[in-house]
């Protein structure tokens, strides 16, 4: 059986959270002002919004008829109360009816329900969602839950939608008053953690915080659209958790992919966090990232540096038949011994990476590396079978910046890493063979 991961909802805090709503002190839809979704028009159907959650409700009015709703497998609703995906959903992409309004209303929308029972998500359909997904990249892959352990069959579905093209954007979590453990699948690398805040862009208490947290949007005092059978009027008030301050998020990047759509998925997530509007004096913070997310400022901001070759943090992602089939192609080949290449580096989120390059015969091959931050760049032999192996194979494999080609030519491996807390940086990788 698989197990289960919980969704990442507090019912408490939605209580507590309802009673300010129904005394009328929170404007309605407040947190399109905040992410600054109303100083710009939403663009048409684009780059496609993936949620992976529970059961979507077809028959909500939101979705009945919703144009651009693909349900990838048959929808379910456990009962009453399996409500979460229907608000996930219209919080991202609610059409402009004249009612309640989601971030990107004519968002491509994708759906897949993992299943809701009372234990949570079934983590091994919603792998096969996240898999599904991927298929189809880009599109923005919306993970609105989470737990406390780690489970390697999302991790791996994750991964392979990072390599396919595919951005993820999960809930941080809502254990800020439970002592604040790690939630997977958003501290894996690679995910798009989202903390949550409240109307004056505060963070919220229950929010989980962490160095792997990216970025934060509204979480407290939300109204999504939700299934009649939950509640009679079509719409719940009062929501809160970082369950609904993610799929502000994925809406945000499928938006900016859309009317930016040669970025990258790295590239998408880079806006986001450089846009974004830092809580407090320090620009970051373990509780809401490099901050709030604002769509004008991202999209007003310059094309950032590319970040290839994803997911690249180690010899199995890279070298052929190990965790990819065909690992990742050469940078550096008999006919180009030598290269450039840029890159990024991210201190929680991706610290390191490791390109596959070409050792000619009787050459000398040499890295050396310029950057804005903190770095340095190392050669791998071609035994190496991981970076973090032992000290003995550390003493065999490890080259410092050059390495010497044998009687015949073979493949090893050039590594980026930060060597400091430098937060993020952009690099400059140059390989170049030649004569002894």
């Amino acid at each position: 059986m698989h197990r289960r991961l919980s969704i990442v909802v507090v019912a408490a805090l939605c209580a507590l959270a309802m009673a300010a709503a129904a005394a009328g002190d929170t404007p309605p839809e407040w947190w399109l002002h905040s992410i600054g979704a109303d100083q710009v028009t939403a663009p048409g159907p684009g780059v496609p919004i993936v949620v992976i959650d529970g059961a979507v409700d077809a028959t909500q009015p939101a979705f009945t008829g919703r144009a651009n709703t693909t349900y990838l497998d048959s929808p379910s609703l456990a009962g009453p109360d399996d409500y979460h995906a229907t608000a996930v959903a219209s919080l991202a992409a609610a059409p402009d009816s004249g009612g309640f309004t989601g971030v990107y209303p004519q968002a491509v929308l994708e759906l897949w329900d993992a299943g809701r029972g009372e234990d949570g998500i079934d983590a091994g359909s919603a792998a096969q969602g996240i898999v599904t997904a991927s298929k189809h990249c880009p599109a923005v892959i919306n993970l609105s839950f989470g737990g406390t352990e780690p489970n390697p069959e999302v991790q791996s579905a994750i991964l392979h939608a990072v390599r396919a093209g595919c951005l993820i954007v999960a809930a941080a979590g809502n254990s800020g008053l439970d002592g604040d453990p790690p939630t997977y699948p958003a501290s894996y690398a690679h995910v798009l953690a989202v903390g949550a805040t409240d109307e004056q862009n505060a963070p919220a208490p229950f929010s989980s915080s962490g160095d792997w947290v990216d970025l934060a949007a509204p979480g407290t005092d939300m109204s999504a659209d939700v299934p009649l059978s939950h509640d009679a009027s079509g719409v719940s008030t009062g929501l809160a958790g970082t369950s609904f301050a993610a799929p502000l998020v994925s809406a945000a990047a499928a938006w900016i992919w859309t009317v930016r759509p040669n970025l990258s998925a790295s590239q998408v997530a880079a806006l986001l966090r450089e846009s974004a509007q830092p809580v407090g004096s320090q620009r970051f913070d373990p509780k809401t990232g490099y901050g709030v997310i604002d769509i004008a400022a991202a999209l007003a901001l310059p094309t950032p540096v590319n970040d290839p070759s994803e997911p690249n943090d180690d010899i199995p992602q890279v070298k052929p038949g190990l965790f990819f089939s065909n690992g990742q192609p050469p940078i550096t080949t008999a006919a180009r011994p030598s290269i450039r290449i840029s890159g990024t580096l991210q201190e929680a989120e991706d610290p390191l990476d490791l390109y596959r390059i070409w050792v000619p015969a009787h050459k000398t091959v040499r890295v050396s590396l310029h950057s804005n931050g903190s770095a340095v760049a190392h050669i791998w032999g071609p035994r190496t079978y991981s970076v973090d192996e032992s000290l003995v194979l550390r003493k065999r494999d490890f080259n410092g910046s050059s390495i010497i080609g044998g009687a015949v030519g073979a493949y090893a491996y050039a590594e980026v890493a930060l060597t400091g807390r430098s937060g993020s940086l952009t690099y400059v990788l140059a390989v170049k063979a030649s004569t002894r």
